[in-house]
C-alpha cells in the first residue's frame, strides 16, 4: 500500500527556502524540526542536492573487483524512522550511515557502478533500486512500504524532489511552516521546482482543502492542506 506522503517545508513569506538569505535573521528558529517531530513520520525523504549537505565523506574508491546484484540491500528494518535520499547516479559519498540517528537508505538507479555500491556497503549504508537509469517515484514508495513498512513519509525537499513527486500525483498533503521572514531577491530555491525540460508540466491537483492552521512561536504559521490528485502525468524523474 502506498504510504501517505506529506510534503513538509518551511519557507519565507515569499516562498523561498534558503534560511541563510532570510531577514530578519534567526526568526524561524527550530520550527521546522519541531513540526517534523510532531508529524512523526516512519521515514523522511530528500533529493540529492539536499542529501549532499549531510554527507561527510569525500570519495569512494573508483574501482572494485566485486560485482553486486541490482537488488535492494537493507541493513536495518527495525528503525523508528529512516532517512531516504534520492541519488540515482550514486554521487554522494556519505562518510556516515545515519542522520540524526535515522539510518540512511539511498535510492539508486541500476546503472550505478559496482564501486559505488562497494562504498555504500563499506559504510553500512542501505540502498534500494527504483529504475534502470531514472527513478520511478511510485516504485520508490512501493518499495519503502513493502521493505520497511513505511506508512507515513515526510517529503522534505529540495524543490526538485518535491516538484517531481507533486507532478507525479504522489503528494497527499502539503504542510507549510510559513515563517515571518522575507528573502526578497532572485536566485533562491523554492518549495516546488522543476528542471527546464519539465517547466511546462503541471501537477494533476484537482483540489486543495485546508485541514488546519496553527499559530507557532514568533509569528509563524503551520498550514496543512489535503491534496486531491487526478490522473498523474507520469512518475519517472531524474534527481542528479
Amino acid at each position: 500500500m502506498k504510504p501517505d506522503v506529506i510534503c513538509l517545508m518551511a519557507s519565507s513569506v515569499d516562498g523561498r527556502t534558503l534560511p541563510s538569505r532570510w531577514r530578519p535573521k534567526g526568526a524561524a528558529g527550530d520550527l521546522f524540526e519541531k513540526v517534523h517531530d510532531e508529524l512523526g513520520g516512519d521515514a523522511w525523504l530528500i533529493g540529492r542536492v539536499t542529501g549532499q549537505e549531510f554527507a561527510k565523506g569525500t570519495v569512494y574508491p573508483p574501482t572494485t573487483t566485486e560485482q553486486f546484484p541490482r537488488t535492494n540491500w537493507i541493513i536495518r528494518r527495525d528503525a523508528k524512522a529512516y532517512g531516504v535520499v534520492l541519488d540515482p547516479r550514486g554521487k554522494i559519498c556519505w562518510g556516515r550511515s545515519d542522520i540524526g540517528g535515522d539510518p540512511i537508505v539511498v535510492v539508486l538507479a541500476e546503472a550505478v557502478s559496482d564501486a559505488h555500491l562497494a562504498g555504500l556497503r563499506s559504510e553500512g549504508v542501505s540502498y534500494i533500486f527504483a529504475g534502470e537509469t531514472k527513478l520511478d517515484l511510485a516504485r520508490v514508495l512501493d518499495i519503502l512500504s513493502q521493505e520497511l513498512g513505511v506508512k507515513r513519509l515526510l517529503l522534505e525537499g529540495g524543490g526538485g524532489a518535491n516538484g517531481a513527486f507533486l507532478r507525479a500525483g504522489l503528494v497527499d498533503e502539503f504542510d507549510l511552516v510559513l515563517c515571518p521572514v522575507i528573502d526578497g531577491a532572485k536566485g533562491a530555491p523554492s518549495v516546488f521546482d522543476s528542471p527546464e525540460a519539465e517547466s511546462g508540466e503541471r501537477a494533476p491537483i484537482t483540489a486543495m482543502t485546508l485541514e488546519s492552521t496553527k499559530a507557532l512561536e514568533g509569528g509563524a504559521l503551520w498550514l496543512r492542506y489535503r491534496i486531491t490528485n487526478g490522473s498523474a502525468i507520469g512518475a519517472q524523474a531524474s534527481h542528479g
